[in-house]
């Protein structure tokens, strides 16, 4: 029996505990307090985490996007779909493989989840591997930083994203059929995308669940040049010299590109189904869900002679299985058991021009989790529970950067609340116990096999104040360990998808870090505001260190360790400025700013410079009217051999119809974005100099619920 098998095993016999708990209670009952039903509850619940909680009490900056909002975000890319959140922007790897930055942390450091679960893909190991979480899919988003991020892992420093779906239902439904939709066009890529989800009441407590997806784009429109100013200039400087007669680049025609971003076209398509069991004492539910897409990685042209240049396409393939069970315990000790367990057997290959196959990856895993909600005692109430990860994790073919590797991790962590009158206290600790090993390095034949095993402990600790009504200010304190990765442990060799070449360190760390963060939150009947200021110590800092060195037509990354600061803040309100009849109007606006310095070595690479946005909004029940301008300005504060980021301004306008009324089913979103198709780059972006953001984008979007 192999280590997956074993793990499945364990999972099942921890799986039939609930089940039989909750088929013990005949009569089923709709959603109780705890469910998670998440197209039914207002953005002020946080569902993340076995203790629902009001988004108020929250000790950390924290966003919730769903409705309307969440449909005018949506984008091929959890990345994007987030990237005007405040204290997240995105790596922005081309359209399609883009995932969250939030804070200026990005890859193992943030966590993406799928309804609690971990995405179990690669999409962490590299800036050019789409994620497999599917936003066309979401019902709701949660973007969680702070102590509660103990909860998933010590790779989730960063914090947490948490894409919420129904695909294994957690209610009854009301009507025996229930149907969810939603269509999207973008002018920019010519994207089109639409997906579905149906519930059937099936039996007595039972619930039948099925969704898919489709989408498909071509390349992406941009607002001016591919390549910036000084790559431009360098390129046609290289057209003159001729010093590569042998060389097929046309420099020329590379300082050329202009209107379109080659190679970034993508197509999709996602399909699942789930069933589930509920009653009153809880409920059992199991899906499985496969996804295909093949999507094209934007080209970094070449601009000297002797330069790699490569425009590889990624066709990624995912089956995966989830199973989740709950019993309402209704203990004096224990209110609530909770179990979550995905499985996932992932591959992509990256595929060059000629349609050849180069690399291949190819990764399994799973992850379980089960979590005891402790009976409320008076103000105190809190949660326990333990985690398991494992991958297994191979690359094959001519760029095999990375040996074959496992890892294992074992987490248990705990969080707790106590409440008393206008004061709030929270604690959290997790331990983890992280096995990584690896097969011969390439390139480096001493090393024959490599293993590391680290043992983490982080805690954290949290206080708030309600000193006035509606107004609640808050202070927490964590210190945190992260277990390296494979990939910053084991990596040497070229990467044709980030046209690098990764060089690891088996020797690393752990990684550390102590974090302060205080918050300030306030609404009434004619405003929202909040406020977070953060600042965090690291000690074994991991960062990639772009060498100047050329090895095989690719820069070196090289993986490093020092001491880091990274400290900044987060500032959003709304005002309501007038009243007339059901009509309303409001000013909103956001700001955020992340500066990060890593000692001997100067600012952290890729860290988004300040960004300040403000719009005005007339809303009805049937209408919503908004503007909204955005600036972000320049970032000068580079890493070695990273370039200057130039600021822009983007301007959008946002139009939403519900014709039958803001709770009715029949929505529709017409959006203008980067309206006067500026030419934007992202610093947080590795192909920020050679692949710019969208240009004007006009959006449509219908989504429908019955």
């Amino acid at each position: 029996m192999n280590r997956f098998s074993l793990f499945a095993s364990c999972a099942l016999a921890a799986l039939c505990v609930p089940i039989s708990a909750v088929a013990q209670v005949a009569p089923p009952a709709t959603a109780g307090p705890d469910q998670v039903d998440s197209d039914h509850l207002p953005p002020e619940i946080i569902v993340t985490g076995v203790l629902q909680r009001n988004r108020q009490d929250v000790l950390s900056g924290i966003a919730v996007i769903q409705g309307t909002e969440l449909s005018q975000s949506l984008r091929p890319s959890i990345g994007e779909t987030l990237a005007n959140t405040p204290g997240v922007s995105a790596t922005s790897f081309g359209p399609t493989a883009s995932r969250p930055v939030l804070r200026g942390l990005q890859g193992e450091r943030v966590r993406v989840l799928t309804d609690g679960i971990g995405a179990i893909d690669v999409s962490n190991t590299s800036a050019d591997h789409a994620s497999v979480v599917n936003p066309l899919l979401a019902e709701r988003i949660e973007v969680l930083r702070g102590p509660q991020s103990l909860l998933y892992g010590s790779s989730a420093i960063g914090g947490v994203v948490n894409v919420i779906d129904r695909r294994i239902p957690g209610r009854l439904i009301d009507e025996p059929v229930h149907v969810g939709a939603i269509a999207t066009y973008g002018s920019a890529a010519n994207e089109r995308s639409l997906a579905g989800s149906m519930d059937v009441k099936f039996g007595s407590g039972w619930v039948i669940h099925g969704d898919g997806s489709w989408s498909k784009s071509d390349d992406l429109r941009i607002g001016g040049y591919a390549l910036t100013p000084a790559l431009r200039a360098q390129a046609l400087a290289s057209s003159l010299l001729a010093l590569d007669p042998v060389s097929d680049v046309d420099f020329a025609a590379n300082a050329a590109v202009k209107g379109t971003l080659p190679n970034s076209a993508a197509r999709s398509w996602n399909a699942g189904v789930g069933a589930a069991y509920i009653g009153d004492g809880g409920n059992v539910g199991v899906s499985y869900s496969h996804t295909d897409s093949l999507y094209g990685i934007p080209i970094r042209f070449a601009t000297v002679p002797g330069q790699s240049e490569e425009g590889p396409r990624l066709h990624l393939k995912q089956d995966r299985i989830d199973a989740r069970a709950e019993v309402n315990a209704g203990g004096a000790l224990i209110d609530k058991i909770a179990f979550r367990f995905g499985y996932a057997d992932y591959q992509h290959a990256e595929i060059d021009p000629a349609g050849a196959i180069g690399t291949t990856f190819f990764n399994k895993g799973l992850e379980a989790r089960l979590e005891l909600a402790q009976a409320k005692r008076g103000g105190w109430r809190g949660a326990s529970g333990v985690q398991l990860v494992a991958r297994d994790f191979n690359v094959v073919g001519d760029e095999a950067f990375l040996p074959k590797n496992s890892t294992v991790q074992l987490g248990l962590f705990t969080l707790q609340e106590y409440e008393t009158g206008a004061f709030k206290l929270e604690a959290g600790a997790r331990f983890e116990h992280s096995s990584l090993s690896a097969n011969a390095l390439p390139l480096q034949p001493q090393f024959a096999t490599m293993n590391r095993i680290f043992s983490t402990l982080s805690g954290a600790l949290g206080a708030a104040w309600d000193f006035a009504p509606g107004w609640k200010a808050g202070i927490n304190a964590s210190r945190t360990e992260r277990a390296p990765a494979a990939e910053e442990l084991f990596a040497n060799g070229p990467h044709a998808g980030t046209e690098a070449f990764e060089i690891g360190d088996p020797n690393l760390k752990t990684e550390r870090a102590l974090s302060l963060e205080a918050i300030l939150r306030g609404s009434g009947d004619d405003f929202t505001f909040e406020a977070s200021v953060y600042h965090s110590w690291f000690t074994n800092f991991t960062y990639e260190d772009r060498t100047g060195v050329v090895e095989d037509g690719l820069p070196v990354y090289q993986i490093r360790q020092a001491s880091a600061r990274y400290y900044g803040f987060e500032v959003q309100g709304s005002y309501v400025l007038a009243r007339f009849g059901d009509w309303k109007l409001s000013a909103d606006a956001l700001a955020d700013y992340v500066h990060a310095d890593i000692t001997a070595y100067g600012p952290a690479p890729r860290i988004p410079p300040l960004r300040m946005a403000g719009g005005l909004g007339l809303t009805s029940p049937k209408w919503d009217i908004k503007a909204k301008v955005e600036r972000v300005t320049a970032q000068r504060r580079t890493a070695p051999n990273e370039t200057v980021t130039p600021g822009f301004i983007t301007a959008d306008l946002e139009l939403a119809w519900r014709p039958w009324g803001g709770d009715k089913p029949l929505s529709f979103v017409l959006s203008a974005n980067n309206l006067f198709d500026v030419s934007a780059r992202r610093h947080a972006s590795f192909l920020k100099d050679y692949a710019p953001l969208s240009g004007r984008d006009i959006r449509v979007t219908a989504r429908l619920e019955i």
